[in-house]
């Protein structure tokens, strides 16, 4: 009895110690993957007091920053506030054209949101508010269900709970630190993705530059081509002339604040002053030029709420669901890019995660105000820079320029022409044509340009939102490609050194007599395993016919470099273990050169580790090749 009683309690201690292993290995390993900047590194030591005040600044920077606010800092905020502000108002009216919905959204939503952002956001030049690629995707999402001049008050309620899942899917996404997700989304292919969405854009408001009554609410080339066409009998001289007029006034501008960036005011101040010189002409000459279409009457007045508004039943919620979580995508992948951006030019560092947290909460307040998708917009946190942003405050500035402007300063926009929209969104929207970067894809990785052509016609061609999934489809097949299909090769000596390089990159690399070395560039998955077994062994057999063709030696030993295999499941130790089995029936030796702690650790729980024997696994390639060379001399 004592016996098997002190065998139960071993075998217990065992089990005991084998869990808590498990879990201290599980929990390092979900660390790593979700916490990998350990954000609650501050709190270790510290008071209960303490430890409240850090969560406070955790969640919200305001109170970080504040206490150290100074005078000096405000004079450089307010400057920075009024000058987006005077690009924010004639922009926020344009996108929210673009998006179907009425302009005074966008002043809503250039209020609001910037306000909310300024106490929940961690960047300080990030400028929020309404942007032209989630507004012309929420727009095109939402027309194609329900048109706007159909059912307004429906489109409304849809626009709004759209807006309020997109703010829910984004404070999820930094809530539950998955911030990878938009990690789907590649350069390459959201290249190609704007850049088509640009050109779509742009052909748009040849509505509002020529004056037309009757166009197309289709988003494809053809048919936006075909309609400013077939209705040529509707093009207004007047309306064209003053268009046109403007729109090179508003890119030379542009282009006169990107090449002297001292300047950037200029290009920052030429929309509203386009606004007011417009509206002047409009209003002196109205007799005169009365078929210029004008935006009409907006209210004056604060955000109306709209919580009552949402739209969480009925027909239309599938559309309202999905439209959030791709403008939701979209506008995150640009706000957290333009975060960290201007971050890193300024040496300070963004939070990804809190980052997404703040723009959904901010999303899911603007929702119950009356306000649409909004999120960072390069052009104008560019300007914001520019002007001597120093913190978040300068949101403050705008969000209270742009109070000033609905409470008073609304009749005024009663004669402003939809042609300066249209040619102020154009402005906006031509610098996402990246042709630069698209040759430079081509130089570089022509599976990236290939993936930025796809989904660069796949929004020209189809249609907004099949663009979009074309370009994820695109991005997640390279990964598939780069997983399942990994690179190998074949390496030798660089003369005089212990490095071995592969032999096609290197013409200087020698191949070892009798050996062939093999190295792996990926973890071996069972995406790969049987992939890398085939192609181990077609590189086996062309090493022995490039032999028998130079009059080589003949083949002994096969050295596999792991240096690059981080991680190895199941099916590649069968595969290890079958290869084994392989060479020794033809009489060649297998050697691992260099395997990963993790690797060796399978490889030894799998007992695959004891068949290879003392001379089976080396630290490098070069003590390997050392070894077995001495040992077949002796």
């Amino acid at each position: 009895m004592g016996i098997n009683s002190n065998r139960v309690e071993h075998y217990s201690v065992f089990v005991y110690r084998l869990r808590k292993a498990l879990l201290q290995k599980l929990r390092h390993r979900l660390s790593e993957v979700f916490f990998p900047d350990d954000p609650l590194h501050g709190f270790k030591n510290q008071s209960r007091f303490r430890k409240f005040i850090l969560a406070l600044q955790f969640f919200f920077p305001i109170f970080d920053w504040a206490p150290n606010y100074s005078l000096t800092l405000l004079r450089s905020d307010v400057v920075s506030g009024l000058t987006i502000a005077s690009l924010a108002i004639p922009q926020g009216i344009s996108y929210a054209k673009l998006a179907n919905l009425p302009p005074i959204i966008g002043l809503y939503s250039s209020f609001v949101p910037p306000l909310v952002y300024s106490v929940l956001g961690s960047s300080k030049h990030l400028a929020v508010g309404p942007v032209s690629i989630a507004s012309l995707v929420m727009g095109t999402m939402l027309n194609e269900a329900v048109p706007y001049n159909k059912d307004k008050v429906l489109y409304l309620k849809l626009a709004f709970t759209a807006t309020f899942f997109a703010g829910v899917f984004q404070a999820a996404l930094g809530l539950l630190r998955l911030g990878f997700v938009i990690d789907f989304l590649s350069k390459a292919t959201l290249l190609g993705f704007m850049g088509g969405a640009a050109v779509i854009v742009s052909l748009q408001q040849l509505k509002g530059l020529l004056g037309i009554t009757h166009f197309t609410t289709k988003m494809q080339i053809i048919p936006v081509l075909s309609s400013a066409i077939n209705h040529r009998n509707e093009w207004s001289w007047q309306t064209y002339v003053m268009g046109f007029c403007f729109l090179a006034f508003l890119l030379t501008t542009r282009h006169v604040g990107m090449k002297k960036p001292k300047l950037f005011w200029v290009s920052a101040a030429a929309p509203l002053v386009s606004v007011i010189l417009s509206t002047l002409i409009v209003t002196l000459f109205r007799s005169k030029l009365h078929g210029i279409a004008t935006i009409g009457h907006l209210d004056k007045g604060l955000n109306p709420p709209s919580s009552n508004m949402l739209y969480f039943h009925g027909h239309f919620l599938g559309v309202a669901i999905k439209t959030g979580i791709i403008t939701g995508i979209l506008s995150l992948t640009e706000g957290i890019a333009v975060g960290r951006t201007f971050a890193s030019l300024n040496d300070y560092q963004v939070d990804g995660n809190k980052e997404m947290l703040a723009i959904g909460l901010m999303n899911m307040a603007g929702s119950c105000s009356s306000c649409y998708v909004t999120t960072g917009s390069f052009s104008r946190s560019a300007v914001n820079a520019n002007a001597g942003a120093k913190t978040v405050v300068s949101n403050i500035i705008m969000a209270s320029t742009v109070l000033v402007t609905l409470l008073f300063l609304m009749p005024l926009f009663h004669y402003t022409p939809n042609l300066i929209l249209a040619a102020i969104i154009i402005t906006a929207v031509i610098g996402l044509i990246d042709y630069q970067s698209a040759i430079k894809l081509w130089k570089v990785d022509k599976l990236d340009f290939v993936a930025c052509l796809s989904s660069f016609f796949g929004v020209l061609m189809i249609s907004v939102p099949i663009g979009l999934a074309i370009a994820v489809g695109v991005s997640v097949f390279k990964i598939l490609l780069h997983v399942t299909r990994p690179n190998t090769g074949v390496l030798g000596n660089i003369p005089g050194t212990q490095i071995y390089q592969n032999v096609n990159r290197y013409k200087e690399a020698k191949r070892i007599p009798c050996f062939v070395i093999l190295g792996i560039d990926a973890p071996i998955y069972f995406a790969n395993s049987t992939y890398l077994q085939e192609r181990i062994l077609r590189w086996i057999r062309e090493e022995e016919e490039w032999l028998a063709a130079n009059n080589g030696s003949s083949l002994k030993c096969v050295v596999i470099d792991m240096t690059a295999v981080t991680g190895i499941d199941t099916s590649g130790l069968a595969m290890v273990k079958e290869l084994k089995k392989m060479l020794e029936k033809r009489s060649l030796q297998l050697v691992l050169a260099n395997p990963a702690g993790s690797v060796m650790e399978k490889l030894h729980q799998s007992n695959i580790l004891e068949s290879f024997g003392l001379e089976g696994v080396y630290l490098t390639v070069d003590e390997a090749v050392a070894d077995i060379s001495s040992s077949w001399k002796a």
